[in-house]
């Protein structure tokens, strides 16, 4: 399916100078998301992510009595660090995996301008966006869905692929919290925690995929139904409207989600491998500086301590990180081998894809240009074809 928020609108008119000119729709005009920082915000921003770093690795490591973390970090087993860059890697690579089985696949549009390059651009600068502000990554949903849009999308085709993106991301991440903290819970899997560490989160866990699932029993016609409680005008109206519309819209994502899986695309696997990679650095960051707990172990810790993400902090720096020392702690594991271990892996998954996400930024801006240069390109000859003919049906009309 070709096209974005409107189809473009060409127009014809008589002009003895040439063909007639295409004018494109708002679509074509709409602008890339940007966020606006003062020169004040920034150095604020800059600021705080200075202090959160310090206070990271070098105040907290000083009162668990680590010591420089830096230095600990250099004493590190070279190799096993290696071994985390390289698991991180794969992790992004699953990411660009998914993003291709959902946005590209089947059912989404023929074969276009998204290829591997443009997949690469598209989810490393959306990722570089979720690191570096805050709000549980919606600065990279955003960016996303603007980047798919103007590739040539319809924005409901986006919205609900969108939707069925996440889905599938944190079905693994929900999936994953529900048996790994049943088995630590009954001593099925080694390694020891509280009901609160351990069956609790998988309790709520079970909660979100059963709300999730029941979206799918939503029917197809549920905005319609609602539609009448939108009508009018006003602020009140457009709030009501919005939440017509967001039920219509999870529930179509979900069951496209469930559509996907049924495909059996081996592209989902990329779901698995995001998160799979990214917990194996942690594993890694723990061999390379003692030996690691259970890995069910870092397994729970990890999904905990990821929770830190839903702060109103840049990537959830800060937030991430002493959710993990906490959850470990908690876990039995030595406080100064966790604090090493943890602070190594968000020093490679937090900063790694940050200056090649802000370098694909740029580059998908160009790709985007191009692309629009492309669409105008191929609208012009439709135009004139259109221009033509309208001009050959008024000569009929007057010598009648």
């Amino acid at each position: 399916m070709r096209g974005g928020e409107s189809e473009p609108e060409m127009t014809s008119r008589e002009n003895t100078d040439g063909p007639p000119r295409a004018v494109s729709s708002s679509h074509h005009e709409e602008e890339m998301p940007r966020v606006v920082i003062t020169r004040r915000q920034a150095i604020g921003f800059g600021l705080f992510v200075a202090t959160i770093v310090g206070f990271l690795y070098f105040v907290l490591p000083k009162l668990a009595g680590v010591g420089a973390t830096l230095h600990h970090i250099e004493n590190g087993d070279g190799w096993w660090i290696a071994v985390g860059v390289v698991l991180e890697l794969a992790s992004f690579a699953g990411y660009v995996v998914l993003f291709r089985a959902v946005f590209v696949g089947r059912g989404t549009h023929p074969p276009g301008p998204i290829g591997w390059r443009e997949s690469y651009q598209i989810t490393m600068a959306g990722l570089a966006a979720t690191r570096l502000f805050a709000t549980a990554g919606a600065g990279g949903v955003a960016l996303t869905a603007w980047a798919l849009r103007r590739s040539g999308m319809e924005a409901r085709l986006v919205a609900c692929r969108m939707v069925a993106f996440i889905v599938l991301l944190y079905a693994v991440y929900a999936g994953s919290v529900l048996i790994d903290g049943i088995g630590l819970g009954i001593g099925l899997f080694p390694g020891e925690g509280s009901f609160a560490l351990t069956i609790v989160p998988a309790i709520v866990a079970a909660i979100l995929i059963a709300v999730v699932g029941a979206m799918a029993l939503l029917p197809n016609d549920i905005e319609r139904r609602l539609q009448s409680w939108a009508s009018g005008s006003g602020r009140l109206a457009r709030w009501v409207a919005l939440g017509v519309t967001a039920p219509a819209l999870a529930a179509s994502g979900v069951r496209t989600a469930i559509e996907l899986i049924r495909s059996r695309d081996p592209g989902l696997l990329g779901a698995v491998a995001w998160w799979g990679f990214d917990i194996s650095v942690l594993w890694a960051m723990f061999h390379a500086f003692g030996s690691p707990p259970p890995f069910t172990v870092i397994w729970m810790a990890y999904f905990v301590g990821m929770l830190g993400n839903l702060l109103p902090l840049p990537g959830g720096l800060g937030g991430v990180e002493g959710g993990m020392i906490g959850a470990f702690a908690a876990f039995g594991v030595d406080f100064n081998l966790a604090v090493l271990a943890v602070l190594s892996y968000r020093a490679i998954s937090f900063w790694l894809p940050t200056i090649p996400g802000a370098v694909a930024y740029f580059q998908l801006r160009r790709t985007v240009a191009r692309w629009r240069q492309e669409q105008s390109a191929d609208l012009l000859p439709a135009a004139y074809a259109g221009g033509v003919e309208a001009a050959g049906a008024q000569a009929i009309y007057f010598t009648k």
